[in-house]
């Protein structure tokens, strides 16, 4: 792909600013000394706890609302499997760097997470998605929002979810997706496994044993093979050293009952067909958990078909749009809410896509 096209002067300093607040190496939490020095700043942030209905679920979130003339535009977050509360270094950069273009973010606690109620567990796409329509309703009956200029924000799963939740309302005004593949979540899986079972030093052998039985069990997912055959296959590779990675259960559910059942029949190009709002999705070139170069193709075809439809492949960024987290750390499970973006081209891109939002833009 070729570079995006130059950034303007004032988002290049704001990308800059941004950059030198993660660059510390210091939580957001440490970084509130004010120098007796400092001058007031432009831009203020007014951060206020809100509230909201989906059915019977009670969900909550943080507002945070910019100065300068309302009413503002809003982007609200939506969750990535692992950053379920709003508190989580993922949506850092978003409370930053939003305001100062004079977006409205709302970050809000995942059902079942946080001081949101419900239950994450057998909950499907579908939901999550409404979950966010939800809070767009809430925001465009606010008089500070502009109502017409509500999108949602998200990453990896959360990437689906925005563009999920665009397909399914009309009164989404754009949606984007970061790090979130235009495959199935059953290939992404195969994808991630096989490279973290490299990571560690498994054999190629080791690797296809380890796909063919993920495999195997979503096809049973999707009602295909024979329950004894598979669950013979499973006991078989829970005794194997790579099993443990492999993100599947040696219990075999039943496909009536299983989340991934449900997930698995996400159809990440149908639905991005049907969104009528700006779709921008961004890749990180090195993310071992999506496969990007797949993505990629896809969206070259399609690109000339939806107008408003921009993508850009980013240099050295891995699955969190970071450039410093070596990958055995970022396919280690146990650092799963650890990261943060810091890569300037995701921060630069994505202001000038905000600022130019509902414009064809020339990111590829």
């Amino acid at each position: 792909m070729n570079k995006p096209a130059s950034i303007s002067k004032f988002l290049r300093t704001l990308t800059m600013a941004v950059l030198g607040f993660y660059g510390s190496g210091l939580p957001a939490a440490a970084q509130v000394v004010t120098p007796a020095w400092s001058a007031p700043a432009s831009t203020t942030v007014v951060a206020e706890e809100r509230e909201f209905q989906n059915g019977d679920v009670h969900l909550s979130g943080t507002l945070y609302l910019p100065g300068g003339p309302k009413p503002f535009p809003a982007v609200i977050a939506l969750h990535s499997a692992s950053s379920a509360t709003r508190d989580l270094p993922l949506y850092q950069h978003l409370k930053d760097l939003l305001p100062a273009l004079g977006y409205a973010v709302f970050i809000y606690d995942r059902r079942g997470s946080g001081k949101s109620t419900g239950k994450r567990a057998g909950t499907d796409f579908n939901t999550l998605a409404d979950d966010g329509l939800a809070a767009l309703r809430m925001l465009a009956a606010d008089k500070r929002i502009n109502a017409q200029k509500i999108g949602f924000w998200g990453l990896s799963q959360g990437g689906w979810l925005s563009v999920l939740a665009a397909s399914r309302s009309r009164q989404v005004a754009f949606a984007i997706s970061i790090s979130a593949p235009l495959t199935t979540p059953d290939v992404q899986m195969n994808f991630a496994v096989g490279n973290i079972l490299r990571v560690k030093g498994f054999p190629d052998e080791d690797i296809r044993a380890a796909i063919s039985t993920r495999t195997a069990v979503d096809d049973f997912m999707r009602g295909r093979g024979d329950r004894p055959a598979v669950e013979q296959m499973l006991a078989d590779a829970a005794k194997r050293p790579w099993f443990k990675y492999c993100y599947i259960s040696p219990m075999l559910d039943d496909p009536a009952h299983s989340q991934w059942a449900k997930e698995i029949t996400l159809d990440p190009i149908t639905t991005l067909n049907r969104v009528h709002c700006p779709v921008l999705l961004l890749f990180g070139a090195d993310d071992p958990w999506v496969p990007v170069r797949i993505s990629a193709k896809l969206l070259s075809k399609m690109a000339g078909k939806k107008a408003d439809l921009s993508y850009a492949v980013i240099a050295g960024a891995n699955h969190e749009m970071a450039t410093t987290v070596a990958p055995e750390k970022e396919l280690d499970s146990s650092n799963a809410t650890a990261f943060a973006p810091d890569a300037p081209a995701y921060f630069g891109i994505l202001a000038k896509w905000l600022s130019q939002r509902g414009r064809r833009l020339t990111l590829h």
